[in-house]
């Protein structure tokens, strides 16, 4: 077994692409989805924390929702990363990088009741959103409309999921409440 390392790209560099997109606009995408690779990353561990702490009368459907919902976290991080890597960056990677690089901030590990975690999926994924659509913008105005667009099917998701997450938190509801509320 080699033991010798070679690096074939360092981490932050841009490297030039078969897409033709020039270096300096490709380094200002490149550095967006590395944003939006670290934030999915921190709100697909969220949901995945939910998935397995869900309790309760609705806790089959919510379940299997929330682990829909981090699949397609999970997918999109994946097209993320690869785009970026086609422009001639180098996506972030570990746990690390991820957590130092994303612009949301995960609920801490302790285990709340099902809505109050609803409500911070929410939280996050509206910043996701606002995030999403500025860097559709910013790809559009570098004249990059394939990853625009790639952010464009990426947000009518997450504004799927959001929605049906304040579905979930409407007050409105067959279970009843418990003697002791």
């Amino acid at each position: 077994m080699s033991t010798q390392k070679t690096i074939r790209q360092q981490k932050g560099t841009v490297e030039e692409n078969a897409l033709r997109l020039e270096s300096e606009k490709a380094e200002q995408i490149i550095d967006a989805l590395n944003t939006d690779l670290a934030d999915a990353y921190v709100l697909y561990h969220q949901l995945h924390k939910h998935h397995w702490n869900v309790e309760g009368a609705e806790f089959l459907e919510l379940h299997v929702f929330l682990q829909e919902v981090y699949e397609d976290v999970e997918d999109a991080a994946d097209d993320l990363a690869e785009r970026l890597q086609a422009l001639g960056g180098v996506p972030h990677a570990n746990m690390t990088t991820l957590a130092e690089n994303a612009t949301v901030t995960p609920e801490d590990e302790d285990v709340y009741d099902v809505r109050t975690s609803l409500a911070n999926d929410l939280d996050m994924m509206g910043d996701i959103i606002e995030s999403t659509r500025q860097h559709i913008e910013l790809a559009d105005g570098l004249g990059d409309y394939a990853t625009s667009e790639m952010l464009r099917e990426q947000l009518e998701t997450i504004e799927e999921h959001a929605h049906h997450i304040e579905h979930y938190l409407e007050d409105d509801t067959l279970v009843l409440e418990s003697a002791t509320n």
